[in-house]
Parts: structure tokens; C-alpha cells; sequence
């Protein structure tokens, strides 16, 4: 990979739990790769009153169990001299002058200012980097989510860090469109012909995203409490990679060719009525259950959550796009905490063959489907039926393994190292817009609407479960099932 020119790279949120589990183990992959060049300077800053030497010594401790066996010494050390730490108040603009110091003796670098904070801190900051003099034309701004909690708060964020960074140098990451399996269902729809005539609704039958953690809220009650899942996932990650499913083909592969085909299908999202919610939509809470046979609380009694809490843990949407190519399918979104399996999946599933010939006794049971896995582990497999060894024409399922991992042996980039390189070049392909954020924001808002609006508390289900049983019912009614086999 060629090496970046070089750069200055500013994480706020320095000692946070974003830096130390994925930032800072990206850019050592980077070291290591030979791709960051030797001049290229990295600080973080944070409130933590610690030396940088301090800092060096509690990152390599945290980032340590991340990069396992990628974790050498020597590579460690020559990444650690590219770090300056600073302790800082990010709020506070007399707390910039050592920053801007320091950053101001290469004026002409390429600066990337990453945001890894509440957002209640983005407007304060990037405030305080134009006062201090540290956007230039070659600066850039990387935000994480959320950015805000409904359609108003998501415009005062953007509007606040808008006034002083310009939309080509905003960046708006959502992780899940670095990932390889994305990567390669962009490559697999436009690379090829072969599946562009299938890819429509006289072909498929019926599309499932799932993103399941097994993890619960892990001390951060008072954050959730305020967010629930259908902010913090279904909003964001599920409906991006809904897009990549369902975009046209964009003219070129440049960054808005791409972005506005996305934004052509939040567009074309059925907007839910009240009666759309109570029949579309699925909100769950765990409570106490077991994970991989250990034992774990409810929802209720995590820390920082209130006992009569009615934010959802879980939730399941069946969306609809009123367009030519999708009329009619189903899109099935589903996220949730506790689940019993760590698993992030787009599930394409394809009608049936017309006519068994071979009767529904020999047939294999399952009709044809792409299954796209993000985790736990990355792979794209397409299920065909085929003949069973022996005298009787019985069919079975097999798969074709689309992900090519064996055919190169070239290391994958993880998502946060591909989405670091692209903010550094000022490549805005993978990153959300503007318009394409208040699209996903204004889909969502009758839905939370009407929840704010309702007695009625999101359903129980036991954790290490797949979620309240009105989660396979909503797929029932149409004669489907969630992919769980596999």
C-alpha cells in the first residue's frame, strides 16, 4: 500500500474507550504496514492529568489484548514516538494554545481532528480550533455517532460544527461501511454482471439485516437510558448497510455518485403511520438471563438505569421501499443487546424455484440466499441446492464461499483502519452526508414518536434469547423466518 503524504492526527477522547480499543490499535496496523510515514505525528488529548510517558504506558497496557498477536515491541516503541498527549479541556479555548504550538510548526500538513467525545462537546470544539487558528484548507473533522437524538438535535450539532468546518471536510463515520464483507457486496453487485438481473423483486423474496451483541450496557446505564437501540444502531448502521443493499448503480465511484444513490433509497422509505408502528415495529428489554452459561442481570438493575425504564434494548422493523427495483420485499432490521450470539449479517433471500421438479420431499428445504457476515467472522456464501451422493435424486444444501480470504494473502484491514486512511486522503466515499443522516433521521421519527407517545413498555425477553417472541412474529405474518441456522 503506498504510504500517506504526511499528517497530523488529533484524537480528543484520547484516554477513552474508542481510542484505546480502536483507534490507536488502527494507526499501530499502520506503523506496522509501512504505511504512515515517518514524519506523521499523532496526539491525543484528554482531561486526564497524565504525562505524555504516563499516557504511553496506560495506552500499551489497554491496547495490548486488542492487537494480540500483532503486538510487538519494537513496533510498539516506534509508534509510541510518533505521540504527543496533551491535558486538555476541550471546552475551555485557553486550553488550545500548547496544542496550537505545536501543530502550527507544520501550517501546510494534512490535520485530521477526530472527535471521539459526546457530541454535546462538538460545537465547543470546533469553535475553539477555528478561534485557536488550527482549520486550515487541509484540515478535516471525523464525528462519531450519535450525532444527536432526533432530526432537531441532529441539525444543531451539524449546524454548530458546519459553521466552521466546510461538508467536503466533515466527516461522518459509521464503521460498519469499512468493513471487508461491505466492501466486497459493493465489488460483488458492481464488478459483476452476473447477479444485477436478480438483484429486484420479481427474484428476491425477502431481505434480513441483524446486528446482535451479546453484550449488555457494560456501566454505560446513563448514556443508554437517553439513546435505546434504535438510536444508537437501527438509525445509523442498520440503515446504511440497508442502502448499500438496495442503492442503484451509482454513474462512478466517486464520493457523492455513491452517497446520492444511498440517499435515493432513505428517500424512498414508507414513511410509518401510527398504525404502521403498532404493526411494523418490535421494541424489546432484557432481563436476567444467562450468556455462553454465565449468568447476567436485567436491563433494569445495570447501573445507571431506572427501575420502571422503557428503553428499548432490542428492536425489529419490517421497512419497505416504494421504488421500481423493490416494490413489494420485505426489509427486515434487527438489533439487539444480550442476543445469544455475537453477529452482524445481511441475509438476501431468493424465491423459490417455480415448480419442484424433483418433489418437496428431495428439494433441500431452502430456496436460494446470499448470506453477508460481518461478525464474528467475515464471509459472503451463497446457498445453492445440489444432489446428494447416491442412487436417489435427494437434493442438499451447499454453499459457494464468495469472500476470496484464501485466495490472498494479504492482511484485512479492519473498518476503523480503512475509514482512518480515507478521512487522511479526504476520500468521503464511506462517510454519511448531511442529507443522507437527516433522511435516516426523518424515517425513524414517527417511529420514536409514537413509542415516546404510548403506554404500552417494550416486551420482556430473556437474555442469551433471540429477542421477544413479536420479533419472529413479524415475520411470520408473512410467511417468513429469521435466519438463525447458520
Amino acid at each position: 500500500m503506498k504510504a500517506l503524504p504526511d499528517f497530523d492526527m488529533v484524537l480528543f477522547g484520547g484516554t477513552g474507550d474508542l481510542a484505546m480499543r480502536k483507534l490507536l490499535p488502527a494507526l499501530y496496523q499502520q506503523v506496522k504496514a509501512g504505511t504512515l510515514s515517518p514524519g506523521s505525528r499523532i496526539f491525543t488529548a484528554a482531561r486526564k492529568k497524565v504525562s505524555t510517558a504516563e499516557f504511553l504506558e496506560l495506552a500499551e497496557a489497554q491496547c495490548r489484548p486488542f492487537l494480540g498477536d500483532a503486538f510487538d515491541a519494537v513496533t510498539w516503541k516506534a509508534f509510541a514516538e510518533r505521540i504527543t498527549y496533551f491535558s486538555m479541556d476541550a471546552q475551555k479555548p485557553e486550553s488550545y494554545a500548547p496544542l496550537a504550538a505545536v501543530l502550527n510548526e507544520e501550517p501546510e500538513r494534512i490535520r485530521v481532528f477526530y472527535y471521539s467525545t459526546s457530541p454535546d462537546f462538538f460545537a465547543a470544539m470546533s469553535a475553539n480550533l477555528d478561534q485557536a487558528g488550527l482549520i486550515t484548507p487541509r484540515s478535516r473533522v471525523v464525528v462519531e455517532k450519535p450525532l444527536g437524538h432526533d432530526l432537531e438535535s441532529s441539525r444543531e450539532i451539524n449546524d454548530a460544527v458546519g459553521e466552521h468546518f466546510a461538508e467536503r471536510q466533515i466527516f461522518r463515520i459509521d464503521h460498519y461501511l469499512g468493513k471487508e464483507p461491505v466492501q466486497n457486496l459493493l465489488a460483488l453487485r458492481f464488478g459483476n454482471v452476473l447477479f444485477e438481473p436478480l438483484w429486484r423483486r420479481e427474484w428476491v423474496q425477502d431481505v434480513q439485516i441483524t446486528v446482535a451483541e451479546q453484550l449488555g450496557v457494560e456501566g454505560r446505564g446513563d448514556f443508554y437510558e437517553h439513546t435505546g437501540a434504535l438510536r444508537d444502531m437501527l438509525q445509523n448502521h442498520l440503515l446504511q448497510l440497508l442502502c448499500i443493499v438496495a442503492m442503484e448503480p451509482p454513474t462512478g465511484s466517486d464520493p457523492d455518485a455513491v452517497r446520492d444513490e444511498k440517499l435515493k433509497v432513505l428517500r424512498s422509505l414508507k414513511r410509518f403511520t401510527p398504525m404502521d408502528v403498532a404493526t411494523k415495529t418490535v421494541r424489546g428489554q432484557y432481563k436476567s438471563g444467562a450468556v455462553m452459561g454465565q449468568p447476567v442481570e436485567g436491563y433494569v438493575e445495570e447501573l445507571g438505569v431506572a427501575s420502571d425504564s422503557r428503553t428499548e434494548t432490542f428492536v425489529a422493523v419490517k421497512a419497505e421501499i416504494d421504488t421500481w427495483r423493490w416494490a413489494g420485499v420485505p426489509f427486515f432490521l434487527r438489533t439487539g443487546k444480550r442476543m445469544p450470539d455475537k453477529l452482524a449479517e445481511i441475509v438476501i433471500n431468493f424465491r423459490p424455484v417455480p415448480h419442484p421438479i424433483f418433489g418437496e420431499a428431495t428439494h433441500g428445504g431452502r430456496a436460494n440466499r446470499l448470506i453477508i457476515r460481518m461478525q464474528p467472522d467475515e464471509s459472503m456464501r451463497l446457498y445453492l441446492v445440489a444432489k446428494q451422493p447416491g442412487e436417489a435424486m435427494t437434493l442438499q444444501p451447499v454453499n459457494l464461499n464468495l469472500d476470496f480470504a484464501e485466495s490472498s494473502r494479504d492482511r484485512r484491514l479492519e473498518a476503523y483502519e480503512r475509514l482512518l486512511l480515507d478521512a487522511i486522503r479526504g476520500k468521503l466515499t464511506l462517510f454519511v452526508r448531511r442529507d443522507e443522516q437527516e433522511a435516516a433521521w426523518r424515517w425513524v421519527e414517527p417511529i420514536l414518536e409514537h413509542w415516546s407517545a404510548s403506554e404500552d413498555r417494550p416486551k420482556f425477553y430473556t437474555a442469551g434469547s433471540w429477542g421477544p417472541a413479536a420479533s419472529s412474529a413479524l415475520l411470520s405474518r408473512d410467511g417468513l423466518a429469521w435466519n438463525e441456522e447458520d
